[in-house]
């Protein structure tokens, strides 16, 4: 198993848990990635010319519902054409080019701590859990709906593997009302984690509060905060073509705050979306750059990530499907899209399947792929996701970290310097020996190869001896221990989280604050 220290270095047990003697540490960094494949392209670049200049055309001739009021008024202030009646709104390509210009190419998220701080810009790189789900399922307790109680176990899961950089929503606590559950949750991200934490658009109070309960965590002044980027939000569009309340104030919100949004259409092939790869992309597109335009005319310069996730459905049941080629090429489309706007970008995993098997891992592992050769700066659902989203699975959890420790490590520079060339190991080994014990692997062997999270590489015999324990029934051992020896960061300050608890009852008290709709 693969564990971190605090100082980033991955020290490496051996299978059976033991530490490995006094080998020295293997150096790594999990954390600030380096996209090292370059994009690859699905369309030809007059192609991609021709789906970004519709989609302004479907902006500017067929518009977009956008149903909040301050929004359509935004859009009008800028010289958007709107039909109050309808709630279409129809943007001129001007307006969206003006509003680019002021969209910025490159920013920092800032974690708790300077470690954590992450740099959003075309060529890097990050991960995300699986997020969104209702429910959750573990082998010791089944399938269930989500509780705060897995919030806070995810929430440790996460904080363990600096794979994974951001927090994400990842589970709805559904055993705590929903005018208080923000509370609940901003809280078990703010005292369990010193990542990037994130935050629900589903009302203006909802968003002040949780802001408030960061700078309360992090000692930041009002100032301090809306100066620079410390959190972050999703918005989804409503597909096809409309904008609704809680989406269109979480634009505004965030951007006035000086915090990131990541607009992303959830545009499903066949179903919300044209049937086509182009034609979906079309449409994504089209509704990615009218909520960018909004958080600009809210706030000129605020951060923004252009967003895409976009997959086909079966046209026999019409559920969605995750992993397919149809979801690699789109991926792949969103990719260029995204580099013509030269915009930091979000795009996702998937995975379809019902519980942890190889359908599982292939989708994932497929759907991740495709969002990595796309040059993505974020991966969302890369660990735990299943049924299309409606679950997150904890033993998936771990057995996706392998996959994504294993990006990870091809983001790390691969040495080959004279030392690793290794012409004295070749020179010492003669014709028909082996390098087991030479030198050069002496040397090197506790620390040259990356140590897996869940897989086994014993031979049968000793897997048999073992228990014949598959990889799902292997996860189930390792995120109970990652949950139960998760200590809190060093960041959080007992003093802030007392001053923090009483915020959270004051409001609590007050009433909370029910989401918008």
């Amino acid at each position: 198993m693969t564990m971190q220290n605090e100082t980033g270095v991955r020290t490496r047990r051996r299978r059976g848990g033991a530490p490995a003697g006094d080998a020295p540490a293997r150096p790594v960094n999990y954390h600030s990635l380096r996209n090292p494949f370059p994009p690859v392209p699905v369309f030809t670049d007059d192609r991609v010319a021709a789906i970004h200049d519709t989609a302004l055309r479907v902006l500017e001739e067929l518009g977009i519902k956008v149903l909040l009021p301050e929004a359509r008024a935004l859009y009008k202030a800028a010289g958007a054409r709107i039909d109050e009646g309808s709630q279409m709104v129809f943007i001129g390509r001007d307006i969206f080019e003006a509003a680019l210009t002021s969209a910025p190419r490159s920013f920092t998220l800032h974690g708790a701590v300077p470690k954590r701080d992450l740099l959003m810009e075309l060529g890097t790189l990050s991960f995300q859990s699986g997020a969104g789900a209702p429910n959750v399922t573990d082998h010791l307790r089944g399938r269930r709906p989500g509780k705060l109680r897995d919030v806070i176990e995810l929430t440790k899961m996460v904080q363990h593997f600096d794979a994974i950089q951001m927090l994400s929503p990842g589970v709805e606590p559904q055993d705590v009302d929903a005018a208080v559950r923000h509370y609940a949750f901003t809280r078990a991200q703010l005292t369990l984690s010193d990542k990037i934490p994130f935050i629900f658009s589903r009302g203006t109070q909802q968003v002040a509060d949780c802001f408030e309960m960061l700078r309360i965590v992090r000692g930041l002044s009002e100032d301090e905060f809306r100066a620079a980027p410390h959190c972050y939000t999703i918005i989804n569009t409503n597909s096809p073509r409309q904008i609704d309340v809680p989406m269109a104030q979480g634009l505004i919100d965030f951007a006035r705050a000086g915090q990131p949004s990541i607009v992303t259409p959830f545009c499903l092939m066949g179903a919300m979306a044209p049937v086509t790869v182009a034609g979906a992309l079309t449409l994504s597109h089209a509704e990615a750059l009218a909520g960018i335009t909004l958080t600009q005319l809210a706030r000129p310069g605020a951060p923004v990530l252009y967003g895409a996730f976009a997959s086909n459905v079966d046209m026999k049941s019409g559920a969605p499907a995750f992993g397919t080629p149809e979801q690699v090429k789109a991926s792949l489309g969103s990719g260029q899209l995204a580099r013509l706007l030269g915009l930091p970008w979000r795009n996702a995993a998937g995975c379809a399947a019902n519980i942890n098997d190889a359908q599982a891992a292939h989708e994932t592992q497929m759907s991740t792929w495709g969002a990595v050769l796309a040059g993505a700066t974020v991966v969302i659902h890369a660990a735990g996701w299943i049924e299309g989203g409606l679950t997150v699975s904890y033993e998936k959890f771990m057995t996706d970290m392998e996959m994504v420790q294993i990006f990870a490590e091809l983001c790390a520079e691969t040495p080959a310097e004279d030392a690793e060339i290794a012409f004295d190991a070749l020179a010492e080994v003669q014709p028909g020996g082996h390098f087991f014990g030479c030198a050069h692997t002496m040397e090197r062997y506790s620390s040259a190869f990356y140590e897996p999270v869940v897989a086994d590489w014993s031979n049968f015999g000793t897997w048999t001896e073992r228990g014949a324990l598959d990889a799902s029934e292997r996860a189930t051992g390792i995120w109970q221990r990652v949950v139960d020896e998760h200590l809190p960061p060093a960041s959080v300050q007992p003093d802030r989280v007392a001053a923090l608890d009483e915020f959270i009852a004051r409001r609590s008290a007050e009433g909370g604050a029910p989401p918008d709709s």
